[in-house]
C-alpha cells in the first residue's frame, strides 16, 4: 500500500467513527518525518479513543505497522505514528487551541469527500487502490 492510499485509509477510519472535520495534509515535500498528516477531532476523550482504536485496527487489518501511539491514556491529543502517515486526533477544544493545521498552511490538502464517495477499507492483499 502506498503512502497516499494508507493516508486515505487512516482518514476514512477516523471518519467512520464520526471524526470532526478530518483534514489530510500532504507534507512529504516539507517534512523529513512523514508524508501525510491527518488532523481530526472528537467531542470527548472517549470519542478520541474510539477514533484512535479504529485507526489502529484499520492499519492492522491492512498489514501496516503502528510505530507508536502517544497520549491515549489522557485522550486529549493522541498521535498515531505509522511512519509515512501520522494521525493527530484531538479533543475538539484542544484542536482549536493548538491549531496545528496553521503550521502546515501551505501543505496540499487531499479531498476527503467520503459522504458522496465512501472509500471502503481494503484489507491486506487487496489489489484495488484509491483515486
Amino acid at each position: 500500500m502506498d503512502s497516499k492510499n494508507k493516508a486515505i485509509s487512516v482518514a476514512h477510519a477516523a471518519w467512520e467513527k464520526q471524526a470532526i472535520n478530518p483534514i489530510l495534509l500532504e507534507v512529504k515535500s516539507t517534512s523529513d518525518v512523514t508524508d501525510y498528516f491527518l488532523v481530526c477531532s472528537a467531542n470527548s476523550d472517549r470519542g478520541v479513543k474510539t477514533i484512535v482504536e479504529n485507526i489502529e485496527q484499520t492499519l492492522k487489518d491492512a498489514g501496516q505497522k503502528v510505530i507508536g501511539v502517544e497520549g491515549f491514556k489522557e485522550g486529549k491529543w493522541v498521535l498515531v505514528d505509522s511512519a509515512d502517515v501520522v494521525a493527530h486526533v484531538f479533543y475538539e477544544p484542544l484542536r482549536e487551541f493548538y491549531d496545528i493545521e496553521s503550521l502546515w498552511i501551505d501543505a496540499p490538502r487531499l479531498n476527503l469527500d467520503f459522504k458522496d464517495n465512501p472509500t471502503p477499507l481494503k484489507p491486506k492483499g487487496s489489489q484495488e487502490t484509491y483515486r
